[in-house]
């Protein structure tokens, strides 16, 4: 199928951004060389607000730097060797890519030549729904393999034989679930039997660029489900065999839903890890997570619990609702992340200073008794000024005797 006489691109605040008319004028989307393309086409048709703006064009790259520079505008060569050259807009980057044809994969990487043949980039992509281009100036679709049928029906469906596609690129398998766990109602089968027979291939990716696809697919709307199909075709083995189970998972999603929480990727990678902050740590080593996800993710898997502003204290508002998500029923963490909303974490009112300056000699005395002055006023749930003080001179008095 081309270009499609009666649907056409609706109108979103994205196409009014400065400089993108100038921009595609500048590639010819009079004469045809220019069309919008993938995910905010996809986006727009389904009113989804599109994050990133994608143009293909049968124009040489040397030509769309010409073109760019020509507008006015600045071009940087992000993926010259693949055809994409970034066009810099007053208000954020456009990326430019000349329409490709694959000539050879090797499930990572491929090899690929430069064609003006619409059909054959549209080809090369993975699924139905990310193959729909728009013409900038009519807003007129062009879909060359159903996917604006498939979009109707929430089904990611792959462009052609599915094993092929994956045996191209393996990352396909976890972009399959990810977007069908974002789009789809139903997963679709051809797919899915491709993704199982496939698992292995996931053996022989980068694992950062299997975090990265994983965590995109934790933070999709039907996630839980999605994950429960994985496990149950062994899809996610190969890579992380410690996942036995999205049960968990489910419980904190519908926590962070009516515990008006945004969801997090790694607070859900934990929920379906084993509770064993080492371990988590080690899987976050395995997956080159940076280091703060890694402190995230083994703290958010450690079982030791506190009342909920005790726990905020200690851990901080974002690490004390990852442990209340992860380790309390439902119900339980409900009231307890009620507790700590919009509680701002207080700031122990005395400093070694003031505990030297009553008497107590520097050392570690003035440490040991700071320690307890916190205790207390931890335990008694953070009181004011005035009983603060109170505690403090107790507690000065004390080490002074002692």
């Amino acid at each position: 199928m081309g270009v499609n006489e009666t649907l056409y691109l609706p109108a979103a605040p994205w196409r009014e951004r400065p400089g993108l008319a100038e921009l595609c004028v500048a590639l010819g989307c009079a004469q045809g060389s220019a069309r919008f393309v993938g995910g905010v086409v996809r986006d727009t048709l389904l009113g989804l607000a599109a994050a990133d703006i994608d143009i293909a064009t049968s124009l040489p790259p040397d030509q769309v730097v010409q073109r760019i520079k020509g507008a006015g505008l600045r071009a940087v060569p992000t993926g010259l060797a693949h055809g994409t050259i970034t066009a810099l807009l007053p208000d954020g980057p456009v990326e430019v890519t000349t329409l490709r044809r694959d000539v050879s994969t090797d499930g990572r990487r491929a090899t690929i030549a430069f064609t003006d043949d619409w059909r054959e980039d549209a080809a090369r992509r993975d699924f139905t729904i990310n193959a729909l281009y728009a013409d900038p100036a009519s807003g007129a679709l062009f879909d060359y393999f159903g996917g604006l049928a498939d979009l109707a029906a929430r089904c990611v469906r792959f462009i052609g034989d599915p094993l092929q596609r994956i045996a191209e690129d393996h990352l396909r398998i976890l972009r399959f679930f990810r977007f069908s766990a974002r789009f789809a109602e139903t997963v679709d089968a051809a797919g899915l039997a491709a993704a199982t027979t496939r698992a292995n291939d996931l053996m022989a990716l980068s694992r950062e660029r299997i975090a990265d696809e994983l965590l995109k697919l934790l933070l999709a709307p039907r996630a839980p489900e999605t994950v429960a199909l994985m496990l149950a075709h062994g899809v996610l083995k190969p890579v992380l065999p410690e996942i036995g189970s999205a049960t968990r998972l489910a419980r904190v999603a519908a926590v962070e839903a009516a515990g008006g929480l945004v969801p997090d990727a790694i607070r859900r990678l934990a929920a379906l890890l084993p509770d064993d902050p080492a371990l988590g740590d080690q899987i976050g080593a395995r997956l080159k997570l940076s280091n703060a996800q890694r402190k995230q993710l083994a703290s958010a898997l450690d079982r030791q619990l506190a009342p909920p502003r005790a726990l905020a204290y200690q851990l901080g508002s974002a690490g004390a609702a990852d442990r209340i998500a992860l380790q309390l029923g439902e119900a339980e963490a409900l009231a307890a992340l009620a507790v700590i909303a919009g509680w701002p974490v207080p700031r122990l009112g005395v400093s070694g200073g003031d505990l030297v300056a009553r008497g107590i000699r520097k050392g570690p005395v003035v440490a040991r008794t700071l320690r307890a002055i916190e205790r207390r006023w931890v335990a008694e749930d953070f009181p004011g000024d005035e009983r603060l003080a109170a505690i403090r001179d107790e507690e000065v008095d004390q080490a002074l005797r002692a």
